[in-house]
């Protein structure tokens, strides 16, 4: 396995890097969120040390062996007619433990017409992703995984094969309830394009920490966006609204202020509230997300995020729901079980 691992690292990191973000690459589906608690935490989650299973599509070291016999299912109820969703299963090794699920994203049905706009049928559009993930610790406190994802995405004709793979790794501290984690993602390419033209990958390099309270019931966490690339803002048109009444040019902001933006775009806050056992309440916030989506004159709670998750007998149900823009909002559902739980009972 060990060899399997290395042989697999070598050949993905012989791959080219992009660092495009914001449309300029294909497969985006795969920065989709799954899991309803990861949704309430502001959209992504790296570093929260708690056997999680969901956690592992988001950090490959993150699964552990307390999540042998795992299974879970998440559905999301997307906009327009989109949904899409993901299913999993763990099991532990020798060495370390793999996981295998299948992460898809169902377009909904299109209308088919001619350069005249002459209807001539209807056509679908769907992409999948294969999650094989390995994980193995190297001590007490560090693990290591990685998450290999074979993609195939049909898009009315069109067809194209990729390969890609995230690399993770944590740090974890039990006594301080401290955990750190660096993660890689999406890190590969195109096996076979759609066209002539091969596309870059949605590749992000990610840092982050959680901290729990000793005597409280919170939990923190702060994900740092996009390391690899600097400024996630992008050229807009100029607003006329924002021009300059005299000179009639645009607006400047001041240097300390564009820096604090471009800092912020990076962040990712969330917090989570356990008042009782086995049930839980959770908050994010997304920077970046309110920036690029909000309208200056009614910016409601778009970037924000909640949820809440409960244990029923044997069962971990989650809810999450993320406002992208006052057009609408998302709903994710979780729902996660032990198998082990069911032959305790036998």
């Amino acid at each position: 396995m060990n060899k399997l691992l290395f042989t697999l690292i070598f050949c993905i990191f012989s791959i080219p890097l992009f660092s495009q973000i914001g449309g300029t690459h294909t497969y985006d589906f795969l920065n989709l969120v799954n899991s309803a608690r990861v949704a309430s935490f502001g959209g992504d989650v790296i570093a929260i040390n708690d056997n999680d299973f969901n956690l592992s599509f988001h950090n490959p070291a993150l699964l552990n062996s307390e999540m042998n016999h795992d299974l879970l299912v998440n559905y999301v109820n997307y906009f327009t007619d989109i949904n899409y969703g993901y299913a999993a299963y763990a099991s532990n090794l020798k060495k370390g433990t793999f996981s295998g699920g299948i992460h898809y994203i169902n377009y909904g049905d299109f209308i088919a017409a001619d350069e005249k706009g002459i209807v001539t049928g209807e056509f679908k559009a769907a992409e999948y992703a294969i999650n094989l993930i390995y994980s193995q610790a190297i001590d007490s406190n560090f693990r290591v995984g990685i998450n290999v994802k074979p993609i195939i995405s049909t898009l009315e004709k069109y067809t194209s094969l990729g390969l890609v793979a995230d690399f993770g790794v944590v740090y974890n501290k039990p006594k301080s309830l401290f955990t750190a984690a660096l993660v890689i993602k999406n890190l590969g390419t195109q096996l076979k394009t759609y066209t002539s033209q091969k596309e870059s990958m949605p590749f992000n390099i990610q840092l982050g920490i959680s901290q729990k309270l000793n005597h409280a019931p919170f939990l923190f966490s702060i994900t740092f966006d996009h390391l690899e690339k600097w400024d996630l803002t992008y050229e807009k048109p100029v607003d006329e609204s924002i021009l300059d009444p005299f000179s009639e040019e645009e607006s400047s902001t001041s240097g300390i202020d564009k820096l604090a933006d471009q800092f912020m775009r990076h962040i990712l806050i969330g917090v989570e509230f356990n008042p009782v056992n086995n049930f839980y309440v959770r908050a994010g916030y997304n920077y970046r997300r309110r920036q690029e989506m909000l309208i200056e004159s009614r910016t409601s709670t778009i970037g924000f995020s909640w949820g809440f998750g409960v244990k029923i007998s044997k069962f971990h149900i989650s809810y999450g729901r993320a406002t992208y823009h006052l057009a609408g909002a998302s709903d994710h559902f979780s729902i996660s079980t032990n198998l082990d739980s069911f032959k305790k009972n036998l």
